[in-house]
């Protein structure tokens, strides 16, 4: 267990720095000046120069990517030339309304999903299965932030349920802030509960198949009962594989959402200083999000690993 924890460790930190590595190159190709971007053409070159030196940008890219890196690995993310505040404090205000979004949505994902797995795995070949599966497909099929204008014309303009968008802050207290978040998190939720009903559904159907189920079958315990007992924890190691993917997945991808929304979290960050030609916080910000994929994906595979140890033979 301990060489397979260290090769993910190590996996981890090699792919953290070819993300930074990736990140920066890709900035650094867009053609044109950030400084004379963020100024306007008309300004003065004095005045392009003074923003040039401030963003590091008249220093070598070696240098400025040593400097960008370093600074990361002590908590440093630079600051923002929009806000003038620094990109940690602006990232971790936002993370608080991204990562309880994530949550809340990950949460109605398998609360759906799994339940929708168990069933049609139960019905497989009948009506029950075919409706779990035309609703896989259609949830794969939908875009999510066409989903959330239609949740949004729904609870919000028709029945007046729900505010269209806006945050009141965690301050106003977790009943009205939660209710903020419940169709963002609906609108991410639902795509995610397609797949994971369909993955669900498919490793329930091979535990099924396993000698143990079939015996439990023949003994006479009711099908309810296998499938609580026997076949939903035995069906949960890739369940549990998908739904470590899914919230790295909902913390990236809440960009769309959190835009249709206005609220104010990390994707509307992202989707602002893009604008704003904010390169600092750009920068930041994705390479914050494929490091979160990425250490996902790693504690995923340990707490599998753990659960299971067979795949670590091969691993």
């Amino acid at each position: 267990m301990l060489a397979f924890l260290v090769r993910r460790l190590l996996t981890l930190a090699l792919t953290a720095w070819l993300a930074t590595l990736v990140v920066f190159a890709v900035l650094e190709a867009i053609p044109g000046d950030p400084a004379l971007v963020m100024l306007g053409t008309s300004a003065q070159p004095e005045a392009v120069a003074a923003l040039r030196a401030q963003m590091g940008l008249d220093r070598p890219w070696p240098v400025r990517y040593a400097g960008w890196v370093g600074g990361m690995l002590h908590g440093d993310f630079g600051t923002s030339l929009t806000y003038a505040r620094p990109v940690a404090g602006l990232v971790a205000d936002r993370l608080a309304i991204t990562l309880p979004l994530a949550g809340l949505a990950l949460v109605l994902s398998a609360g759906i999903a799994i339940p929708l797995g168990l069933f049609a795995a139960g019905r497989q070949g009948r009506a029950g299965d075919w409706a779990v599966m035309a609703f896989g497909q259609m949830g794969i099929a939908v875009p999510g932030f066409w989903f959330a204008i239609l949740l949004i014309l729904l609870f919000s303009v028709r029945l007046g349920w729900f505010s269209a968008g806006g945050f009141p802050g965690w301050e106003a207290g977790a009943g009205p802030a939660l209710k903020a978040l419940l169709l963002p998190a609906v609108a991410l939720a639902l795509p995610e509960a397609a797949i994971l009903a369909r993955i669900t559904r498919t490793a329930a159907l091979d535990t099924l198949r396993e000698e143990y189920v079939r015996t439990a079958v023949a003994k006479g315990l009711p099908r309810r009962v296998v499938l609580r007992r026997h076949v939903l924890p035995n069906a949960l190691i890739p369940v549990a594989t998908i739904l470590g993917l899914q919230f790295s997945f909902l913390v990236a991808g809440a960009v769309v959402v959190e835009n249709v929304f206005t609220l104010p979290g990390l994707g509307r960050l992202l989707y602002q200083a893009i604008g704003q030609h904010d390169l600092i916080v750009v920068q930041s910000v994705v390479v914050l999000l494929a490091v979160t994929v990425v250490a996902v994906n790693a504690l995923v595979d340990i707490a599998c690993a753990a659960i299971d140890p067979r795949p670590r033979v091969t691993a």
